[in-house]
């Protein structure tokens, strides 16, 4: 599916989880305080007429009166009061922290707090719409908007765990004369966890690398090519990159935020090649390929990139945290929204961009080249995607040299002649590190020049005469340092994949699994242990708990001894049954223990979801 129709899906359900989020708990506290107040507004008329009742000096005129005078004045409205005449009356029911002085400011609490998430609403729609009217204004209003969100999180999340802990209390006071304390202390250490990790990610220092695999490209390796890259450069009206790195990745990009290759960080304006990419275009194809990302210099698009790009990077790193922060998971929504909504500005733009870079390449070199460039690139891109795919589905251990850049550039053209190729290219998009690019056919449509699906095959399957790869003396070596470094990298990834895939069959597959979970034990009080193996946990001497019976765990922390309760998929007497682990003596080891535990457990359930 295309990515500019997701967000746009993205964004209704952001938008009411975001409502729910900020109105939610005010609401209910709001509502809560109106029912206490009104409820006592009745209560404390019944006892004063019972009162007057009973004051025998009293004229029925005089009591009338004094009725009068509490009618017009409701207990729930006294505090907010400033009549003369009712000082006496304010001062006996609003003492501070009294039942009455709480519910007046708690309710005003609530109601303030519904106005700021409806002020917050339209400033997250505001600070949203304007990210649509240019590019300067994107950079400029997802600053504020940070920084409103920010302090905006700070505070919601510091109300919402007020009311929560005000309620936990309140509720069952009121309305059954008793409170519970594990509620309440529940109550208070979410509030305190949402504002530890607040402060926690507002100091945090986001870490941000651009790393890419690759060699930089010097002019003595390819004079021909910077040569045309420099000519290119000048008929774009656009400074020359000041790095060229070349490597096997399926794409090529430009970027002028820091770019790490080979362990070096490179500054400045950076063009990415791929080898791969170059021995399947003609020199015209390729021309007018590296002319589009030229454009993205000229048009302004890499240096407003790399100006957003970390305050992005920090922004999404503060809202993940608030996902996984206890009480913060209610100012996360709201967050989520405006990142879903200038999401949807930056890829609007990223479209206009992608377009005009397309016809500025086209008017460079041809449309015909900018629209045959397109279809190899995406031919290419999902061969070998699809190639990597299957081999990393086998169930066996990849031995030797794998091979990959080689099975790609073979099949290739085989490929472009299948049925499979023809489906695959019909939702065919271009891959980019940076930006989301838009569906093929609409960019040939922008250029003038569209190539029906139907002669897809024939575009790919011309093998072209002469190539900008050829060009590169050395272009094989920097290919296969490439290759090599990748395939060993994949197939450790393949081979950690396998273990958390394997169920084990026999003594060669248990090993496997072994190599990457072997069993763990942990020493308890009183020279006992407790262990946890790819199978299970095993208690001290308590038979194994096996992975397949756990339905949920849960770690308790306790004076008198830690404990894990396992709530089992069998059913007890009432809901599921349980059973619980104990931990006594564990001390140190608990995150460890946990981290574990996890790791083992999410291997368990991966094996279960392949098979």
């Amino acid at each position: 599916m295309d990515p500019h129709t997701t967000l746009r899906r993205d964004l209704f359900k952001s938008a009411l989880l975001a409502t729910l989020a900020l109105f939610l708990l005010p609401a209910l506290t709001y509502g809560f305080v109106r029912y206490a107040q009104r409820a006592d507004d009745v209560t404390f008329l019944r006892s004063m007429e019972a009162r007057f009742q009973t004051e025998t000096a009293l004229s029925f005129e005089e009591r009338q009166q004094r009725m009068d005078f509490y009618r017009a004045r409701p207990l729930s409205k006294i505090c907010a009061s400033n009549e003369p005449e009712a000082q006496d009356y304010r001062e006996a029911m609003c003492e501070p922290w009294g039942e009455t002085w709480q519910f007046h400011y708690v309710r005003k609490a609530a109601g303030w707090s519904l106005v700021g998430g409806a002020v917050l609403m339209l400033s997250i729609a505001g600070l949203g719409a304007l990210a649509f009217k240019s590019r300067k204004l994107q950079y400029r209003s997802f600053l504020v908007g940070w920084r409103v969100l920010m302090v905006a999180s700070a505070l919601a999340v510091v109300l919402q765990g007020f009311f929560a802990v005000w309620l936990s209390f309140w509720v069952t006071a009121f309305l059954w004369h008793k409170y519970y304390i594990k509620l309440i202390v529940v109550a208070g250490l979410l509030a305190l966890g949402g504002v530890a990790a607040i402060v926690a990610k507002i100091f945090h220092k986001t870490q941000s690398s651009n790393g890419v695999d690759g060699e930089v490209l010097t002019e003595a390796q390819a004079p021909l090519l910077l040569r045309r890259i420099k000519h290119l450069a000048d008929r774009m009206r656009t400074p020359v990159p000041d790095h060229i790195v070349v490597g096997i990745d399926t794409n090529f990009f430009v970027t002028q935020a820091p770019l790490t290759v080979g362990g070096k960080t490179l500054t400045g304006r950076s063009l990415f090649m791929s080898i791969p990419l170059l021995r399947v275009l003609s020199t015209q194809e390729a021309d007018a390929v590296l002319g589009h990302e030229l454009a993205h210099f000229r048009g302004g698009d890499t240096q407003a990139s790399a100006l957003l790009g970390p305050k992005l990077l920090q922004y999404d790193q503060y809202v993940e945290g608030m996902r996984t922060g206890g009480l913060t998971v209610v100012v996360y929504p709201f967050m989520q929204l405006y990142r879903t909504i200038f999401q949807l500005a930056l890829s609007t733009d990223s479209r206009k961009r992608e377009f005009r870079a397309d016809h500025l390449a086209a008017k460079l070199v041809s449309p015909q080249a900018i629209a045959q460039s397109l279809i190899k690139i995406s031919a290419y891109a999902n061969y070998r995607a699809n190639t990597e795919s299957a081999l990393f589905q086998s169930d066996n251990q990849l031995q030797g040299t794998l091979g990959i850049g080689a099975k790609v550039a073979q099949g290739l053209y085989p490929y472009a002649a299948s049925d499979e190729f023809f489906d695959d290219m019909r939702t065919a998009h271009i891959p980019h590190p940076f930006d989301s690019h838009p569906p093929l056919e609409q960019r040939m449509k922008k250029v003038g020049h569209v190539v029906e699906p139907a002669a897809y095959g024939a575009v790919v399957a011309e093998v072209p005469k002469r190539t900008w790869a050829d060009d590169i003396i050395d272009a094989r070596d920097i290919e296969d340092r490439l290759w090599n470094a990748y395939e060993q990298q994949f197939a450790s990834n393949h081979d950690m994949a396998l273990a958390y895939r394997y169920e084990p069959a026999n003594e060669e597959q248990l090993a496997h699994v072994l190599k990457y979970f072997p069993p763990v034990a942990y020493k308890l009080r009183n020279n006992a242990q407790v262990e946890v193996n790819y199978q299970g946990i095993l208690p001290a001497d308590e038979a194994l708990i096996p992975w397949d019976s756990v339905k949920a765990l849960q770690y308790n922390e306790s004076s008198f001894g830690d404990s894990l309760t396992v709530t089992l998929n069998e059913k007890g007497l009432v809901g599921a049954k349980t059973t619980k682990v104990k931990l006594g003596g564990l001390g140190k080891q608990k995150d460890d223990f946990n981290a574990v535990v996890d790791r083992y457990w999410h291997r368990h359930q991966v094996m279960r979801a392949q098979q």
